[in-house]
């Protein structure tokens, strides 16, 4: 072939392929001797496969994801268990959630919650008072007063002499300690009534008297009965026991009530003469359960020495509530007795008193206070004491008679 038919051979083949009509063949991804098979609208021409590219070449490689920055700052949740506070130090574990109340005896349940609590904390391995008032803490807990739990019976103050010491650590008799565990520990159902006090209208149950397990936190109904049975004691030997006053333990709760904090109205009536068939001006002590922040203390109002107690067996020491029973005062005697009085001549009177080991038998504290100041007795017992008058309390609330 010469170069002219050469030339015209190209410029033939160029003309062919700017042709709209004809299409260039592709170049086959496999051998020549397999055609590629590919639908053109109604009819199939044999054509050369197309080449297809890669998946990487369509789509481009995704970034890797980014990591945050590993922060060094640890957020450690605060628990603060009532007047318990301590942060979980890191590595410890989280405290537990706090169950419904419906579902559980709450008779001893806070005390058992309390302890899980602490006992999930390094840094507060115990709740024991007794740790927090031996230390630098000591003076400041008990405020100038002596720690009366090593005092001994022939120490003890006593207003009556005649009053046998030995007979309020009596043990219970065998007869006495069944029928407490009964009640305590025996089957039946927990709705089951066990004591009902007709003047009062106030009815136990197990459930109820439960709290006086040990490890258990006193309820209202176990400390209202209790007060109810001293001053039916009282009333029944008045020779033996002082003229008192027994307030229960909604009374503070409803003085301290209303906007400004004090509220003499709401609790005017609850000393009418013709209920109570005295006035307070002839009791010589009043008593007044403050039940605060979980934790029962004792207000004493002594009318015949004109001074003021508030005996908190954790140590602590409560100004405002003695404030309020001052003006209550003033306003009762005035309202009354139609008696007005300087109260600010009446003084705030530090005495030693036992003090608790732990966090649960602030209640019994408080009834023991009542029971011996009433007596007009020292507070000659300690904290070994507790597991007994908690069983002599079950007993007497069982027999509706306080010994």
């Amino acid at each position: 072939m010469t170069s002219a038919a050469a030339a015209q051979l190209r410029r033939k083949r160029r003309t062919e392929s700017n042709s709209p009509t004809i299409r260039p063949r592709r170049r086959l991804l496999c051998p020549s001797h397999f055609l590629a098979i590919r639908p053109f609208g109604l009819r199939f021409a044999l054509s050369a496969a197309p080449r297809r590219r890669p998946r990487a070449a369509r789509r481009p490689a995704a970034a890797p994801p980014r990591r945050r920055p590993r922060s060094s700052v640890v957020f450690v949740p605060a628990v603060r268990p009532f007047v318990l506070r301590y942060f979980l130090p890191s590595g410890s574990s989280s405290p537990r959630r706090r169950r419904k109340a419906s579902g559980v005896d709450m008779g001893n349940f806070v005390s058992q919650l309390l302890k899980g609590w602490v006992e999930g904390s390094r840094e507060a391995e115990d709740l024991s008072v007794a740790k927090k008032v031996q230390g630098d803490k000591a003076s400041a807990v008990r405020r100038g007063t002596r720690d009366a739990s090593k005092i001994t019976l022939e120490e003890v103050r006593t207003d009556r002499p005649q009053e046998d010491l030995s007979e309020l650590f009596t043990p219970l008799t065998k007869g006495e300690e069944s029928e407490v565990y009964n009640a305590l520990y025996g089957g039946g159902h927990s709705k089951k009534i066990v004591a009902a006090h007709e003047p009062s209208n106030i009815e136990i149950t197990k459930e109820t008297l439960g709290c006086l397990r040990p490890r258990g936190w006193l309820n209202d109904e176990v400390v209202n009965l209790y007060l109810e049975l001293l001053k039916e004691r009282a009333e029944r030997e008045p020779t033996r026991f002082l003229k008192c006053h027994f307030f229960n333990t909604f009374f503070y709760k409803k003085l301290a009530s209303g906007k400004t904090g004090y509220d003499y109205e709401s609790v005017r009536r609850w000393t009418a003469i013709n209920k109570l068939g005295y006035e307070l001006v002839q009791c010589d002590k009043i008593f007044v359960p403050v039940h605060r922040d979980m934790h029962w203390c004792l207000a004493v109002i002594n009318m015949k020495e004109k001074t003021f107690q508030y005996l908190d067996s954790f140590g602590g020491m409560d100004y405002s509530v003695l404030r309020i029973l001052a003006r209550y005062i003033m306003d009762e005697l005035k309202d009354k007795s139609n008696i007005e009085i300087d109260i600010n001549s009446w003084l705030e009177r530090p005495v030693p008193f036992p003090l608790q080991h732990n966090g649960w038998d602030c209640g019994m504290f408080m009834l023991k206070f009542i029971d011996f100041h009433s007596r007009g007795l020292g507070l000659s017992f300690s904290q070994k004491h507790m597991e007994y008058f908690r069983k002599r309390t079950a007993k007497e609330i069982l027999r509706l008679r306080a010994d």
